[in-house]
């Protein structure tokens, strides 16, 4: 490969507003769910689901109308007062979320927190925070079908300011794991060889580079 032809880490645009969520069968529940604030029980929910499903994305769009901050670590030794909060993905010690949890119930604000595993299923000894954890409505975001991998590939592509045709995204949805992570390397992938080779995202380059993983 000749030098001109490296293929650089250009910045991507990540679109986390509403117009670039894909509402399927996949996050159905979780978007009825957040949709229900301010009526969620003691104001907190929890929105589980594996890496890259979009629990963030939808977190964003929630921000949007809540006007929540997403909280930092740095932020425990004094809580803000008065605001909704997102926790990502931020297992805290004991002690801290236990103390969260009675800030947001005392501030009777929200909180939504996101994270891989619903609360109840959190290992904790303290008895009243597992308690307070098994009583937080936690609702799931599903490995995707093929509108939600189709749309979140599409959406990557479009973050990297990328157009592909339907039908190489049609073909992706069948060929590649069925995994949000899966969707985002790929576009990833796709983009870099393109680059490379100056050329668009076609079935054939897709193909090659799925050859190329099986060879």
């Amino acid at each position: 490969m000749r030098p001109e032809q490296l293929p650089l880490d250009l910045p991507v645009r990540n679109a986390m507003n509403a117009a670039g969520f894909v509402v399927s069968d996949s996050n159905r529940d979780a978007v009825a769910w957040t949709d229900r604030w301010p009526d969620w029980p003691n104001g907190i929910l929890a929105v589980y689901g594996p890496p890259g499903c979009g629990k963030t994305h939808l977190a964003h769009v929630w921000q949007a109308k809540s006007g929540a901050r997403f909280l930092e670590p740095s932020a425990l030794e004094q809580l803000p007062r008065g605001e909704n909060l997102v926790l990502d993905g931020i297992r805290l010690p004991e002690e801290h979320l236990f103390h969260l949890i009675n800030h947001v119930r005392a501030e009777k604000t929200a909180l939504l927190i996101l994270d891989r595993e619903p609360p109840a299923r959190w290992p904790v000894r303290l008895p009243d925070l597992a308690s307070r954890l098994a009583g937080i409505p936690a609702v799931a975001v599903l490995p995707p079908d093929d509108t939600l991998l189709a749309a979140v590939l599409a959406k990557h592509f479009a973050d990297r300011q990328v157009e592909v045709a339907p039908e190489v995204i049609a073909y992706l949805v069948k060929q590649i794991e069925r995994s949000f992570t899966a969707a985002e390397t790929m576009a990833r992938r796709l983009d870099r060889e393109a680059m490379a080779r100056r050329a668009p995202i076609t079935i054939k380059l897709a193909r090659d580079l799925l050859s190329g993983e099986n060879s």
